[in-house]
């Protein structure tokens, strides 16, 4: 043999270097019936190979998360449409300025609404601020939906406390960017929300929902009714924002005609400050 051989170096092509070398020049591949099957974006694509990009949602964040040490997380959920302080007050002067009846109820709305960005700001930053000294087992990471609003806030308030903070975000007919507060390496994008969905919870040792819309609701109740059935085990539920969950929704309603138990209602606390519902957590898991 000519040259020393490295006893740790892989004996296997990798898959990647052979996908390269079929578009080195960037040239979008075609359905090729020559190519190999995992090099053929055409067949990947098949209807007949979706629990195959089943698998791929599963495993690719699966893995990149665990070689980077995110093992725990608390996920913030929450409104899109809820901006930054400094925004909404910007809006808000810009809306004075004309005539538009409905543009100045929006910025009135909004800066209503746009203390509920700082505040799951400072949430993400206590969660923040208690892991930075701990060791890699122990530490706590936000996780959120990847977009803005709400999300955007939490991914901030980790982000400016030095931490890595993931975001799940999804492909929706109308784009969803992710925030620019998201850990490029921990930047996520789902094409099935019940993978993405699935991810939040493997993960998850608390969640807080802050106010929101339909998806918010939508992934609070999938966490209440994985825990109320035993699919998952239980972990703090808060609801940020006691005015408004208590407004939008009668729990009462349901214990009245028999559909939930009274004791279906410990599932899940009210609170109002970051501080309630950091301590909230931390009396959970006697931190």
């Amino acid at each position: 043999m000519d040259q020393t051989q490295d006893l740790s170096e892989s004996r296997l092509a990798h898959a990647w270097a052979e996908l390269q070398s079929l578009s080195s020049d960037a040239t979008p591949l075609r359905a090729d019936a020559n190519r190999l099957a995992f090099a053929d974006p055409e067949f990947l694509l098949r209807r007949e190979t979706r629990g195959i990009r089943f698998q791929l949602e599963m495993l690719k964040p699966e893995l990149d998360q665990h070689e980077q040490g995110i093992e725990n997380t608390v996920v913030v959920f929450g409104s899109a449409r809820f901006p930054a302080p400094e925004q909404a007050s910007a809006a808000l002067q810009l809306a004075e300025q004309g005539d538009d009846a409905k543009a100045l109820a929006l910025a009135h709305r909004q800066m209503r609404n746009a203390h509920y960005y700082e505040k799951a700001r400072e949430f993400a930053r206590l969660v923040a601020g208690y892991s930075k000294p701990r060791p890699a087992a122990e530490k706590i990471f936000i996780c959120t939906g990847g977009g803005p609003g709400i999300m955007e806030a939490a991914n901030r308030g980790a982000h400016e406390m030095g931490a890595l903070t993931v975001g799940l975000n999804i492909v929706l007919p109308h784009e969803q960017g992710s925030n620019p507060y998201v850990s490029p390496s921990l930047n996520f994008k789902f094409h099935y929300f019940a993978l993405r969905k699935m991810h939040f919870m493997m993960r998850a040792k608390a969640l807080v929902a802050f106010p929101g819309g339909f998806g918010t609701l939508d992934e609070l109740f999938e966490v209440i009714t994985l825990v109320q059935t035993g699919k998952a085990k239980p972990v703090p539920i808060i609801l940020f924002g006691s005015d408004y969950w208590k407004r939008l929704l009668n729990f009462d309603v349901l214990i009245e005609e028999g559909a939930i138990s009274p004791d279906d209602l410990k599932l899940f606390q009210y609170v109002d400050e970051p501080q309630a519902a950091w301590d909230a957590i931390k009396a959970f898991y006697k931190l």
